[in-house]
């Protein structure tokens, strides 16, 4: 399922519009990537956890010439998904 598989799916199940679908999709989108940003966990009960881990600074190869190469730390997003999906899923 791609992005307008999704807002296809919530305007059919609420009624709305495609473009009030877009709007509710996206605003979703945006409200879990800046509550991420800001270093604030988003718990959705029963559907999962998305968080935000570090990882440190590393040395890596380049694969054809076999130099090492700096890989610099950075922040990862991650998703842990909660009872009720795996429910679901299983």
């Amino acid at each position: 399922m791609n992005k307008n598989d999704l807002v296809a799916s919530v305007a059919d199940a609420s009624g709305l519009s495609r473009a009030d679908a877009t709007k509710a999709v996206d605003a979703v989108f945006e409200s879990i990537t800046n509550s991420l940003r800001s270093g604030t966990e988003v718990r959705l009960v029963g559907f999962g956890t998305f968080t935000v881990s570090k990882r440190a600074a590393t040395t890596g190869r380049n694969p054809r010439t076999g130099e090492e190469i700096k890989i610099p730390a950075s922040k990862q997003a991650k998703f842990k998904a909660g009872k009720g999906l795996k429910d679901a899923i299983n």
